[in-house]
């Protein structure tokens, strides 16, 4: 099986197929996105990352306002994903962050860290 290319600057980052911008540094991860050789597809999640203490995991909370027909009224419903945090975005605690699905890169891990806000 041949060895993936992977990016040696910032400028020879993969397109993702995303209208998402690569970081400005690289990595050497293989689950990288944008500089390895994991394709990504499917739902495109806005959140807060609430916890970054697992290695290379973050956890993202989404929370929505759904309608409850029998009672009129809105109820919160929050979901958690975890995903994984690419050396070269490193999201920290209280970002809010863009995450991408993907194939199935371990038990809980389904969605890879995309967009981080510029520092």
């Amino acid at each position: 099986m041949a060895k993936a290319k992977t990016a040696k600057n910032a400028t020879d980052a993969r397109d993702i197929g995303l209208e998402i911008d690569p970081p400005a540094r690289v990595c050497e991860d293989p689950k990288c996105p944008f500089h390895g050789n994991l394709p990504v597809r499917g739902a495109l999640i806005e959140g807060i990352v609430s916890s970054a203490k697992m290695m290379g995991t973050v956890v993202v909370k989404r929370e929505r306002r759904v309608f409850v027909t029998k009672y009129e009224r809105f109820k919160r419903v929050t979901h958690k994903y975890s995903a994984h945090n690419p050396p070269c975005l490193s999201a920290k605690e209280g970002d809010n962050v863009t995450i991408a699905e993907c194939r199935p890169l371990s038990k809980t891990v389904n969605f890879v860290v995309v967009k981080v806000p510029e520092e």
